[in-house]
Parts: structure tokens; C-alpha cells; sequence
């Protein structure tokens, strides 16, 4: 098994954990979403300090790939490098959307055989970056940015039960309104949910070029102009 530092800036939530053998030993989360930049840096220095004082070299960074907030995981990508960099170890890339079923996997366990997870981060309006997957994790649709209507998740919906999560979800449960149609609450992307995901690929070795890696932003950032400047 392996140590691997775990580092999540896609949204609003900034946070940091560290693993050991499966098993997470660090975990710090801020909710204000004032200053990622700041938080971040605070918050990776006191996870590596952790790791030293117990002695445990870290093996490798892993950090939330996105979709989500261009600002928030350019945040995160370039510290991961840095550390990465600095002590020569891999970069391991985990999807945000994916990240975010561990949770519900491991609370919803009674779950139907044939339900379909669909985590969701807001962008805005009744748009959500969103994808499908199935329990064993295989996704069952791509990930797409969502304008979200009573038809856009039918196809799925009039076959199986369905469970939509994350900061998009609560503005659509009304639109979509269907009986196999289900909100999870409180379900958020956090370092800590990574650890599953990191070790998989840390196991399999696929790591990211640190050089030429770029977080998957789904849609390209645009640039406002100042109110008080128009």
C-alpha cells in the first residue's frame, strides 16, 4: 500500500487529507470559500508536517481533476505539481464526479442492485456539470454540463431509480420530478473521499504527466468585466 496526499478545490469546499494503507490519517476541510489559495497552502503545509512528524514519506499527490470551478482547480492542480515536483513523486488524477459517489456508496449500501448515481456540481442557472454511473462505478454516461428540464434524465428514469447528489442537485429535483427520482443530501467533494480512487490507480500505476497535465474544466473560462467598470 502506499501514502498519497489528497488535495480537493473543485468547488466552494477547499480541503486536504492524507492516506496510509487504505486508511485516511489526515483530513482538514474549509467551508467559507473565501480564499482557496490561502487555505490550501495552509492546509498542505500542516498535512505534510503531520506526515513527517510520523515519520511516513509520502508516495504520491492526488488531486481532484474536475469538472468543476476553473479558479478552484487550477488552485489545486498547480500545488499538487509543486509538491509533486518538489519531492519527485507521481501525480494521480481523480475525477470530481466520481469522487463523489464513495460517499453514497458507503452510506447507501442497501441501495437497488440497479440504480444509477448521479452526482451533480452547479454551474450555474438550471446548468450542472453532471454524469451516470452504476454501483460498480462504470460510468453509463459521459459527463456533460446539463440545462436541466423534465426530459434531460427520463431516458434512465423510466428504467431504474436514479439518485442525484452534490451542490446541483437540490435546484432540480423539482424540475425533474419523477417517482424514480431521489435527492441525497449533504454529499460534497472532499480529499478524503479520494483515498479509494487514489490507491486503485496508485495499485495500477497510472499516474499523470506532471508537466502537461491540465484539470478537465468541461467549459473554457470566460473572463467579466467589472460591474463598476461598465
Amino acid at each position: 500500500m502506499s501514502c498519497i496526499l489528497h488535495i480537493e478545490t473543485s468547488t466552494s469546499v477547499c480541503s486536504v487529507a492524507v492516506s496510509e494503507d487504505g486508511k485516511v490519517i489526515f483530513d482538514k476541510a474549509d467551508r467559507t470559500g473565501n480564499n482557496h489559495a490561502e487555505a490550501l497552502g495552509s492546509f498542505v503545509d500542516e498535512a505534510m508536517s503531520f506526515a513527517d512528524s510520523h515519520a511516513i514519506p509520502l508516495d504520491a499527490v492526488a488531486v481532484s481533476g474536475g469538472p468543476g470551478s476553473y479558479t478552484g482547480l487550477r488552485i489545486g492542480v498547480s500545488m499538487a505539481k509543486g509538491v509533486c515536483y518538489a519531492l519527485d513523486i507521481p501525480l494521480i488524477s481523480v475525477s470530481t464526479l466520481e469522487l463523489m459517489c464513495v460517499p453514497v456508496l458507503l452510506r447507501y449500501d442497501d441501495m437497488e442492485e440497479n440504480a444509477l448515481l448521479c452526482p451533480m456540481i452547479d454551474a450555474r442557472r438550471m446548468e450542472v456539470y453532471a454524469s451516470l454511473y452504476d454501483r460498480a462505478l462504470k460510468p453509463v454516461r459521459d459527463i456533460q454540463a446539463d440545462v436541466v428540464d423534465s426530459d434531460t434524465y427520463r431516458k434512465w428514469l423510466d428504467e431504474r431509480p436514479v439518485y442525484f447528489f452534490g451542490n446541483g442537485a437540490a435546484k432540480c429535483i423539482e424540475t425533474i420530478n419523477h417517482p424514480n427520482a431521489h435527492i441525497i443530501d449533504g454529499i460534497e467533494p472532499l480529499a478524503k473521499w479520494m483515498m479509494p480512487l487514489a490507491e486503485k490507480k496508485m495499485l495500477n500505476n497510472i499516474h499523470e504527466d506532471v508537466a502537461y497535465y491540465v484539470p478537465f474544466y468541461l467549459k473554457d473560462f470566460v473572463a467579466k468585466t467589472p460591474k463598476k467598470l461598465l
